[in-house]
């Protein structure tokens, strides 16, 4: 099989189980939190508050970014299949004119801001290598899906784009207004997955410092309202009509 044949053919499976990499991060997390020294917390609470902050709007970030992705796109594109390529238009225009995979630079800050809560270096840097090396084949399977559907479309507009990492050089405004309902529809789920995140890590490195599982009112209030607004919202989404729009994913 030819490296691009392989390349792609890798690509397409790993696009199917993408959904499986909070997973893959919690379990690694076990290990990084425990042979980490966290001597440096217990002397110094403001920069515990500091590095929490700064953990916390990595990972806004990855989620504004992707909401302006999302809020923003074509229908039957940027969506959360997991079987298989769809793609029924090309979204170039927006944030889409300043870098072709929008959604993964997204899920890289959403999920390295929790991988940098660890406050562990070289797990920032593991994290990051393994993000490239996986997402890196899902964007060539893409690419060579939609390479294929539009064309010369789509060759014209990704030489001028750049994959990963934005530019603004040749940034067009979006015609498609965004829609927070679409925000509220189809992220809501990742949100949540990410204050848990958050709370697992907390968790982990108060039980392996202090040798049990502590508990607190804090956890609690975070939990619960990360939770109901993720019920909320699924509920508003299934079972009425309140979320739905006409010509939105």
């Amino acid at each position: 099989m030819a490296l691009v044949h392989s390349f792609e053919k890798n690509g397409n499976l790993l696009f199917k189980y993408r959904g499986q990499i909070p997973v893959i991060l919690f379990v690694l997390a076990v290990p990084v939190v425990y042979f980490t020294d966290y001597q440096f917390l217990n002397e110094n609470d403001d920069l515990y508050c500091v590095m929490l902050i700064i953990c916390s709007l990595i990972s806004l970030i990855g989620q504004i970014i992707r909401g302006i992705a999302i809020g923003t796109s074509n229908k039957n594109t940027s969506g959360r299949n997991t079987k298989e390529q769809v793609a029924e238009a090309l979204n170039t225009k927006g944030i889409y004119s300043t870098v072709r995979h929008p959604l993964y630079l997204g899920n890289y800050f959403m999920w390295i801001g929790i991988v940098m809560y660890t406050f562990n270096f070289w797990y920032v840097i593991l994290v990051s290598l393994l993000f490239w090396l996986y997402y890196e084949r899902i964007m060539f399977a893409e690419e060579r899906f939609l390479e294929r559907k539009f064309g010369d479309s789509y060759v014209d507009w990704s030489m001028s784009v750049p994959p990963f990492w934005p530019s603004m050089k040749n940034y067009v405004k979006g015609q498609i207004p965004f829609s927070i309902k679409t925000i509220l529809r189809r992220e809501y789920s990742g949100v949540t997955a990410t204050i848990i995140g958050f709370l697992f890590i907390d968790l982990l490195r108060n039980f392996f410092n202090n040798g049990k599982l502590e508990w607190n009112s804090n956890y609690t209030v975070v939990l619960v309202v990360a939770l109901s607004i993720s019920l909320v919202l699924r509920t508003l989404k299934h079972n009425t009509k309140v979320l739905f729009e006409e010509d939105r994913s």
